[in-house]
């Protein structure tokens, strides 16, 4: 995957110029600034580019959607990131948003409408499945055929949203070999970070949540671990390095893979 200089057009521009996207791109905190979230993001944005999607993202206009506030307990701070979220998003007439983050998958579309923010909300596995469906994305296994691939299943995709299905979907299309762990869907164990449990210390125990996600993944001996959140990616990565097994298994997202097998 090249790592030229990609344009990406905000709102803002697009509105200016009488043009009303079809997508909204919401980058979410992760995206933005994590530098390995970012590469997620640019692999998002090249299969947006590459299917001539109609798409826009807010930029500096964008905010946190309030997901860590309200795990935390700031029912408050969350009411309010929501509120300045709402205003802006509705301001600019938005109808439809793709999301790389489950957490902002699941507020958005599950605890925005209340708030008075209704709008289509899709994760981008379920786009890019979609995209292929309608064969508007044609994906090639490339380096990735006959390699064996495991998924694990981000809370709030699967269990929260009963999204399953897409992600698999996707990695099949690559011609490799899909694996599940013992606990996977609506039985999977979480990477440790929900919860805005990403951002405190880890509490009493005798093994860390990701590490023991990590052995789990790693006993079935793949290639590549797929993940469709930046928080676990993050989670699954360090417990891939605790085990020393990084040179052998690869952590990336379902975008990232579509976007490197299709040299994009």
């Amino acid at each position: 995957m090249s790592d030229t200089v990609i344009h990406v057009p905000t709102m803002q521009e697009k509105i200016a110029k009488g043009e009303t996207p079809d997508i909204l791109f919401w980058v979410g905190c992760s995206g933005s600034f994590d530098d390995r979230a970012k590469k997620i993001t640019k692999a998002i944005v090249k299969i947006l580019n590459h299917v001539g999607a109609n798409f826009a993202v807010l930029g500096v206009e964008e905010s946190c959607t309030g997901d860590p506030a309200k795990r935390a307990g700031n029912e408050f701070l969350f009411q309010m990131q929501a509120f300045q979220n709402i205003t802006i998003l509705n301001g600019y007439d938005v109808k439809k948003i793709v999301t790389g983050c489950p957490h902002c998958f699941n507020t958005i579309k599950n605890e925005y409408p209340e708030l008075g923010g209704k709008y289509e909300v899709i994760h981008h596995t379920e786009l890019v499945q979609q995209l292929i469906n309608e064969g508007k994305l044609k994906v090639e296994g490339g380096a990735y055929k006959g390699k064996k691939i495991v998924f694990h299943d981000p809370c709030y995709l699967g269990r929260a949203n009963n999204v399953y299905e897409a992600p698999r979907e996707v990695i099949q299309k690559l011609d490799a070999e899909l694996v599940e762990m013992k606990r996977s869907k609506a039985n999977g164990l979480c990477c440790g970070a929900g919860g805005a449990q990403m951002f405190k210390e880890a509490e009493n125990g005798t093994k860390e949540v990701n590490v023991e996600r990590a052995e789990e993944a790693l006993s079935q001996n793949p290639d590549v671990i797929a993940v469709g959140c930046p928080f676990c990616n993050t989670m699954m990565t360090d417990g891939v390095k605790h085990f020393n097994k990084e040179e052998q298994t690869k952590v990336l997202d379902v975008a990232e893979l579509i976007a490197n097998a299709n040299d994009l």
